[in-house]
């Protein structure tokens, strides 16, 4: 390990001085997008000093926008934010692949539920009425941004759990039942804070934001056919709106 030597009669704090020299790092290239930073205990050697000040460093880089500090996992260096755009193209997979990223999806679990009243505004149906539920994590890049609760009305999509498993896509599934494609309706985004549950599967920390949207997509007749509460990590996925 080659140390790097601090001037502690600059003026300059040590934690500042730290944060300075990362922040060449990533800038230079020499640390790359998704990489991971040293350990604090690593760093804390490199600089000499103690792991508070190390800490302090890399909390600054975090607000800077350059790291992601990820509970149980490490220091990461920032990639650029996956760009969604939800306007009438609903397809996920679509949307992020002509920002150039890859995206992909895990099934975290189906089931069949009675539909509770916003649920069942957002189909058209009576609340009570059957639903099947397709809770999906959603991964940019080999990482996960994003768990999607997706509802669909079960009288319509009968087996669609099974056939979704057939293909791994809900547009694939869907055009199995003669959809050919099919448009978002309308979007309704807020933020909060994210369960434990959700905060564990996204590996994020419970203390920083996800952005929540509600999606209603349609199929070319206008006809409700699913229902998405999706709850996005802060830093790894932004909205963008365009006219």
């Amino acid at each position: 390990m080659t140390k790097t030597t601090l001037e502690r009669r600059s003026g300059i704090s040590l934690w500042r001085q730290i944060a300075q020299h990362l922040h060449e790092e990533i800038k230079s290239g020499e640390l790359q997008p998704g990489s991971k930073l040293p350990t604090e205990p690593h760093l804390a050697r490199r600089f000499g000093v103690n792991r508070h000040t190390v800490r302090r460093a890399l909390s600054v880089l975090q607000e800077e926008g350059l790291v992601s500090i990820e509970q149980g996992r490490g220091t990461f260096v920032r990639t650029p934010n996956a760009d969604y755009h939800p306007g009438e193209d609903a397809h996920l997979s679509g949307n992020i692949g002509r920002e150039g990223r890859e995206a992909g999806g895990e099934l975290i679990t189906s089931r069949h539920l009675a539909a509770e009243p916003k649920v069942a505004a957002a189909l058209g149906l009576r609340p009570g009425e059957d639903v099947i539920l397709l809770e999906l994590l959603h991964l940019v890049d080999h990482r996960p941004v994003s768990i999607a609760s997706h509802y669909f009305p079960a009288h319509r999509f009968k087996g669609l759990e099974k056939r979704f498993l057939k293909s791994h896509s809900i547009t694939q599934a869907l055009k199995s039942y003669g959809i050919a494609d099919y448009m978002r309706k309308r979007t309704k985004v807020n933020a909060s804070l994210p369960n434990s549950e959700d905060a564990r599967v996204l590996k994020m920390p419970r203390g920083q934001p996800v952005v929540v949207a509600e999606n209603v997509n349609v199929d070319l007749d206008g006809k409700p056919i699913e229902f998405t509460i999706s709850r996005s990590a802060g830093g790894r996925m932004q909205l963008m709106f365009e006219r």
